[in-house]
């Protein structure tokens, strides 16, 4: 009798693993996520309302999501043996990720443990401030651009071996090559004991993205960041220092400035800093 008891036990605890938020769980050897239910359901997952997430809140609960983009399924990065993933349509923080059936060939890729794109809030917030340009021109401070603010660096960008005029799909995948630096930058200045919301990270790539990665590097901002400071009150109080150039106010920086604190304090359940494998 004892032992029967033993291998329900045992049986039990073996299919139901208990995590705290935005970290891992399951229901019945599913991978999950310990997320808000209203965010879950957000991501088209589903809320599971058993206590596998004990030390939360009522309204956080295990969130699985069988099926995501191109017949994959969400699971955490080490768990998605194919090593090919899909972001942006799983719940919860970066590391939990669109994990798709391996395309066969040979062994996986591993994982990329880089910083992650932004979300799509933060690509339209860069979007809109850059706008789309289809032949090059000069900026308000003399420097060749084309498409989405992208710098040239010859006076009609010709080293993108492109024939103006581009199209905005040709402006959206520059505008995404683009970004990389930026995200890298970001990642790499601020440490990994400061934990940021897709949001979040997303505006100060944003802000990047306009004052360059050097000027990230030195700022206060980012000192006080990574000192330990509330991330909100950094946010708003630094970014709006940022809206001069050649010693001049200008309008357009003022207003992107105020929308990407905006960003910056919009609540997000997805972690994005420090990057998750």
């Amino acid at each position: 009798m004892l032992s029967s008891l033993l291998i329900t036990v045992l049986a039990l605890t073996s299919t139901v693993v208990q995590g705290a938020l935005n970290g891992p769980c399951s229901v019945n050897g599913t991978p999950g996520v310990c997320v808000k239910t209203a965010a879950c359901r957000a991501a088209g997952g589903k809320p599971d309302p058993s206590n596998f997430c004990p030390n939360d809140p009522a309204d956080v609960q295990c969130c699985t999501k069988p099926s995501c983009k191109s017949g994959g399924s969400c699971k955490w990065s080490n768990q998605c043996s194919s090593g090919r993933f899909e972001v942006g349509d799983c719940p919860g923080p970066a590391g939990f990720k669109c994990c798709l059936p391996g395309s066969g060939g040979g062994a996986p890729p591993p994982p990329s443990c880089g910083p992650p794109p932004v979300n799509q809030a933060s690509l339209n917030l860069i979007k809109d401030f850059e706008k789309f340009v289809d032949s090059p021109y000069l900026d308000a401070t003399g420097h060749p651009t084309v498409g989405y603010g992208h710098l040239c660096s010859t006076r009609h960008c010709t080293e993108l071996g492109i024939k103006y005029p581009m199209t905005e799909k040709q402006g959206q995948d520059l505008l995404q090559r683009d970004l990389r630096t930026f995200t890298k930058c970001v990642s790499a200045d601020i440490n990994d004991k400061v934990r940021l919301n897709a949001n979040q990270y997303g505006a100060l790539v944003s802000w990047a993205f306009n004052v360059g990665c050097g000027n990230v590097k030195t700022s206060t901002l980012v000192s006080r960041l990574n000192k330990g400071e509330n991330p909100n009150k950094v946010a708003a109080s630094e970014l709006p220092q940022w809206t001069r150039s050649s010693g001049h106010v200008l309008p357009g920086l003022v207003r992107r400035r105020k929308e990407e604190v905006k960003l910056f304090q919009t609540p997000s359940n997805e972690i994005a800093h420090p990057p998750e494998c």
